[in-house]
């Protein structure tokens, strides 16, 4: 999907400050609508009417973003030593008893939190982990996945849009 103009069929929807991250439709804007449901529904419609997609979007405000990463203990990094990912959960999803569809190892360490999961692993146990096991089953199919330092840097431009 071209962000440029992911971007303009955001801006035409009257949202402003719209800022798009990195090419996987991360996208940051300003709005004076409340009801979540319907800018979802909103949106859906103009991704539709102007890519030809039926895609689920899933959104995320400044209070939900900075409980997320409140959470996400500092030391916890995505790097050469250590993986931690969050799992932005779709509504029907989102429930702590969540954690228990994971099959979880000794390895692995998962957070929850309103609307997300954190998972932490250090690499050396990767090929140990539940984390790879988790792609194709339902609970993927309700969720996107963002690594920490994308989450961590979409909270940072969501606090500077609002400000």
């Amino acid at each position: 999907m071209d962000m440029k103009k992911l971007k303009g069929t955001f801006e035409s929807l009257g949202f402003s400050s719209v800022v798009t991250y990195i090419n996987s439709g991360n996208i940051i804007f300003k709005t004076s609508e409340k009801e979540q449901k319907a800018l979802v529904e909103k949106i859906e419609a103009a991704i539709a009417r102007d890519f030809g997609l039926n895609i689920r979007v899933l959104l995320r405000d400044l209070k939900s973003m900075e409980s997320v990463c409140a959470r996400i203990p500092e030391a916890w990094q995505n790097n050469k030593e250590m993986r931690t990912d969050v799992m932005f959960l779709w509504e029907e999803y989102d429930n702590p008893d969540v954690i228990q569809q994971l099959n979880l190892k000794p390895c692995d360490t998962v957070l929850y939190e309103s609307g997300a999961l954190i998972w932490h692993i250090n690499m050396r146990d990767y090929n140990q982990s539940a984390m790879a096991k988790i792609i194709g089953t339902k609970l993927y199919k309700h969720m996107t996945i963002r690594n920490v330092n994308t989450t961590r840097k979409l909270f940072e431009l969501m606090k500077a849009v609002v400000s």
